[in-house]
């Protein structure tokens, strides 16, 4: 199921771009979807942009979503749909591949002949699946339309080595805690071996590239992975104030590991793949906001990245 301002089998001449907007962990794809509707309307792009979000709902234990004929169930708890792993109700289909379908369409020139750019967004448990789909997905150089990533505000990421940022300088839990008090990016990061002896696991997938072993990922090797991370252009955006351990932070070891607070992680994460990998990702600090996707996407500053010209 998805929700849409267009139809997906309906030609289109008006549509120049699409939006495709990943919802969070409370598996809401009606409100993420008003969040991006509420933010083409600032952008003067209703009416040549299709927004869609993708409902990837449960009725797996511990969740009780009302599933339509035919929907697909996915996994209710863990970091299962957010890394590309299987459906509970489809085993042969994974979130990924759900996400590969939706750009498929959307670069069907019959449907939508003057599309121009897809831009696939998400923030928390979204902005996790965002990004680890960006590094992963096999569609982005088959479609004949350039897309481009938003990852914003994700409690943590795939990393590409065993390396971590050590607990130093703007690593420190008390500095990271304390970042709120600035609008600019923090750059001073440490790296180095990561003492995995109160947490062996910290380097698995969806945390790190060990140990695919299933879903969407298992096939493809680490080198590749890390060649897509670093060329397919994506945007970073990390809200000033998300410093907080709120809104289903994780504060599991493995992604304690990656640092203090989800700021902290994100500015870390994009200097070590700027920096050492050659990737040329754009990162915002989003003034003024917190662990919230209304605010975040809804900025003017952040517009020109979910709805480019």
């Amino acid at each position: 199921m998805i929700y849409r301002t267009y139809p997906l089998e309906t030609r289109n001449d008006r549509i120049r771009r699409a939006l495709i907007m990943v919802h969070g962990t409370n598996r809401n794809a009606d409100h993420y979807f008003s969040t991006a509707v509420a933010a083409a309307f600032p952008a003067g792009a209703l009416d040549d942009t299709v927004v869609i979000s993708p409902r990837i709902a449960s009725s797996d234990r511990g969740c009780a979503d009302t599933l339509a004929p035919n929907e697909v169930s996915w996994s209710c708890t863990g970091d299962s749909w957010r890394s590309g792993g299987s459906a509970v109700s489809h085993p042969d289909v994974t979130s990924f591949d759900f996400v590969d379908q939706i750009l498929r369409s959307l670069a069907n020139k019959t449907i939508f002949p003057n599309i121009r750019g897809i831009v696939v967004a998400g923030h928390s448990a979204g902005g996790q699946f965002v990004a680890r789909y960006q590094m992963a997905n096999r569609v982005h150089d088959t479609l004949g339309v350039p897309v481009t990533y938003v990852v914003a505000n994700p409690s943590s990421y795939a990393w590409p080595d065993r390396t971590r940022p050590t607990p130093t300088d703007d690593g420190a839990p008390e500095n990271a805690k304390a970042a709120w008090n600035l609008e600019t990016v923090h750059t001073t990061f440490a790296y180095g071996p990561f003492d995995a002896t109160p947490c062996p696991n910290y380097n698995r997938w969806p945390a790190g590239l060990e140990n695919r072993t299933g879903g969407y990922t298992a096939k493809t090797s680490d080198d590749q992975l890390k060649k897509q991370l670093v060329a397919r252009p994506t945007t970073f955006l990390f809200g000033q104030v998300d410093v907080l351990p709120l809104g289903g932070f994780d504060s599991s070891c493995q992604a304690m590991a990656q640092g203090a607070t989800r700021r902290a992680r994100g500015e870390a994460y994009v200097k070590y793949v700027n920096e050492q990998l050659g990737a040329k990702h754009a990162v915002q600090i989003v003034s003024e906001c917190g662990h919230n996707d209304r605010c975040v996407y809804t900025t003017d500053k952040v517009l020109p990245a979910i709805f480019p010209k």
